[in-house]
């Protein structure tokens, strides 16, 4: 007999990137706007800034005139795949660069295509600000903390008409190369807000007049069955393995789950949000 999802699981499964000690840099990263640490024996990003990398990264910064450039470094290829994206003039000169390069600055594994891009880190905007930014579901992260994770969501978000991506300040990554890599362009499209105190963000998305769910393995109905159509959704998920926190559940107006095959537990967080967009954008 298959055993039951985990209480307070989302449908989902500890991946590897959530798979760390309370108290680790992964959890408790450094705060929007700090330098990005590429790695051992990597230099930090100069000046606070960030180093995006990748032609769909490079290419949506370039294009957002609310991303404030630094540096813009291309291989020859590059540099033609880019115009091809994005046509002359940019916003800011490239520098023509060997390939080799940019291992001095980026993580080794880093899957840059000969493009990178020094920016400084987007500007924090207001809960409310961002709820202008769209008529679509709003999504809440409770303590995802892999990059990797919370780009491939931001990705899901952007494709699925959110209007903004909600994450507590502490227990959340801060803003990465890798976040905006796994985010495929999607950092520059859809507001990330930060909060200090997740519960009292919800009560304000409350009063904004959005119906506030959250994603539990263990509840009652489906997403399909709650009867959510006409409604404005925010749309909370939890940590995987732990789940949604118990101050955050409470904070929620209903739980829902996704109709997941007995044989499977769980899904993954990033997978979890996909298919809840879905299911709001189809309803």
């Amino acid at each position: 007999m298959n055993s039951p999802p985990r209480r307070g699981s989302p449908n989902t499964q500890r991946g590897s990137g959530d798979a760390r000690p309370p108290g680790t840099q992964a959890e408790h990263g450094p705060r929007r706007g700090r330098p990005e640490r590429a790695g051992p024996g990597v230099p930090a990003a100069p000046g606070g800034g960030v180093w995006l990398h990748g032609l769909h990264p490079v290419a949506a910064a370039l294009a957002n005139p609310a991303r404030r450039l630094k540096r813009l470094l291309l291989t020859e290829e590059a540099e033609a795949a880019l115009a091809a994206r994005l046509p002359k003039p940019w916003r800011i000169a490239p520098e023509r660069v060997e390939r080799a390069r940019f291992a001095t600055f980026l993580p080794e594994d880093s899957v840059h295509q000969g493009a990178a891009l020094l920016a400084e880190p987007l500007p924090d905007m207001p809960l409310d600000r961002a709820l202008d930014h769209g008529s679509g579901p709003v999504l809440v992260l409770d303590q995802v903390t892999d990059p990797r994770n919370v780009g491939a969501i931001l990705r899901s978000a952007a494709a699925f008409g959110a209007a903004a991506l909600v994450m507590q300040d502490r227990h959340a990554p801060p803003e990465t190369g890798a976040l905006a890599r796994a985010a495929s362009g999607a950092l520059e499209i859809v507001p990330v807000v930060r909060e200090v105190n997740l519960s009292r963000a919800l009560e304000s998305l409350k009063k904004a007049g959005l119906w506030v769910v959250g994603l539990a393995g263990e509840a009652p109905v489906t997403l399909a069955q709650a009867g959510l159509g006409g409604r404005r959704v925010a749309l909370v998920l939890g940590a995987e393995g732990e789940g949604m926190r118990r101050l955050t559940r409470e904070h929620c107006d209903e739980l829902c789950r996704l109709p997941i095959a007995p044989e499977m537990e769980s899904l993954n967080v990033s997978a979890a949000a996909a298919v809840a967009l879905y299911e709001l954008a189809r309803g």
